[in-house]
């Protein structure tokens, strides 16, 4: 059971943490610009994606709102795992949501991001987030399971 717990908190606390990089894109874009010493096709990708971001923020910053939203899901979904977290076998079900939701990352990648332009590369770390996500849920669903059979 204490296994399961701390991998529940790690999911958890990397859903909220995953929120909030949704809130500071300008720091954080520039930041890496200027520390991470990128080779050039990645240079160039942050670079355009910041420049498109200023560009909407001085003259469209309403549509900015949408990473708000996305950072609030994400601090949703993190408080949704706190019923695994009190009681994994009666929350056993938010598990297996949370399983189904990183298996469908990998088809939205792919799919919303061949026709919004986003390069192969980042729809792959994209995928990562889902294909990670599924590995430690997955631990904590067979250990549940064993849980409930016992």
């Amino acid at each position: 059971m204490k296994a399961i717990k701390r991998l529940l908190l790690l999911f958890i606390v990397a859903l909220f943490i995953s929120g909030l990089t949704a809130i500071p894109v300008d720091a954080q874009l520039d930041f890496i610009l200027k520390h991470s010493g990128l080779k050039a096709g990645y240079y160039d990708w942050i670079e355009k994606v910041l420049t498109a971001y200023r560009e909407v923020n001085e003259k469209h910053p309403f549509l900015l709102y949408g990473y708000d939203w996305l950072a609030f899901a994400h601090f949703v979904l993190a408080i949704l795992f706190i019923g695994p977290y009190k009681d994994p076998v009666k929350n056993i079900w938010v598990i297996e949501f949370g399983l189904i939701a990183c298996a469908l990352i990998l088809p939205f990648a792919f799919i919303a991001g061949h026709f919004r332009g986003i390069p192969i590369a980042w729809r792959l770390i994209d995928c990562s987030f889902g294909v990670f996500g599924f590995a430690l849920l997955w631990i904590i669903y067979t250990k549940t399971k064993t849980l409930i059979i016992k």
